[in-house]
């Protein structure tokens, strides 16, 4: 009976994940956009070039390509700056009918919400002090590294930290477990950069262009090198933007949209500007 009794619940349960995909799927569908008038989209400004404060308000390369979207479906675009550990969720709810934060595709993500087609690829870096000697991942032994919150870096350093499961469910030990190191969670790079200058962290992992704009507005006093393992590979990913799962209608638009920038070569011309932007 007890097994009928979990059987039962977790077809509930599926069917409601469903009901909850679909329903966010059509609230924010093409047409639904449409009709609202409004593309509305979540961030995170603390990701240069990718996305920034301007004035005040959300700027960078995602925030342009969002932009493209809103003009190719005729709409406005309203950009929310939201923690980015809260867009998946945001998106997969129907509050968000985008997310669009430098947001790297994971097969775990990609059971929660549905990506776009790649609109550029990045590594993983490492920010340390500029006399700090790095060579590869085994370096940061001992350190207490800082991570943003719910992104790769902070997936990575965390595995390797605490160790982690493999596809079969074996436990893993972890290259920094039991060196000493440890993860310290922020709400953005900078932070975790202001973490470091000052002293209270050793180490931190960020994206391949925030370490790098980090570094050179730090007045020497900071370097970014690639994140590395001991045999030479690295952390290379795809960034992508997410809609709801089953949100076909919108996906196919912004799919469109990328497609016809990379091949323009306008997303490297947002790149380049955003970069400098943030520079300034």
């Amino acid at each position: 009976m007890k097994k009928i009794i979990a059987l039962l619940l977790t077809v509930v349960l599926c069917t409601a994940v469903l009901a909850s995909c679909s329903s966010a799927a059509e609230k924010q569908s093409l047409e639904a956009i449409k009709e609202k008038g409004e593309l509305v989209v979540y961030t995170n400004a603390e990701f240069p070039p990718f996305e920034y404060l301007a004035n005040g308000e959300p700027a960078g390369v995602d925030m342009d390509i969002a932009k493209a979207i809103a003009d190719e479906i005729g709409v406005e675009l309203k950009v929310e700056n939201v923690k980015f550990d809260t867009i998946i969720s945001s998106v997969q709810s129907g509050k968000a009918a985008m997310g669009a934060a430098g947001i790297t595709v994971t097969e775990e993500r990609k059971e929660s919400v549905d990506f776009s087609i790649s609109y550029t690829t990045s590594t993983q870096y490492v920010i340390l002090h500029a006399d700090v000697e790095f060579a590869n991942i085994t370096s940061l032994k001992g350190m207490n590294i800082g991570v943003q919150l719910g992104t790769t870096g902070d997936f990575i350093i965390s595995d390797e930290v605490n160790g982690y499961s493999d596809d079969d469910g074996n436990a893993v030990k972890g290259v920094l477990q039991d060196t000493g190191a440890s993860v310290t969670t922020y709400n953005n790079a900078n932070l975790a950069a202001e973490a470091l200058k000052s002293g209270k962290i050793q180490a931190v992992v960020v994206d391949k262009l925030p370490a790098e704009l980090i570094a050179k507005n730090s007045e020497g006093k900071l370097k970014a090198i690639e994140l590395v393992y001991e045999d030479g590979s690295n952390t290379a990913e795809s960034y992508a933007i997410c809609v709801a799962k089953g949100n076909t209608t919108l996906l196919e638009v912004i799919d469109k949209v990328i497609k016809d920038l990379l091949d323009s070569g306008k997303i490297d011309e947002y790149i380049v500007t955003h970069t400098t932007n943030a520079l300034a």
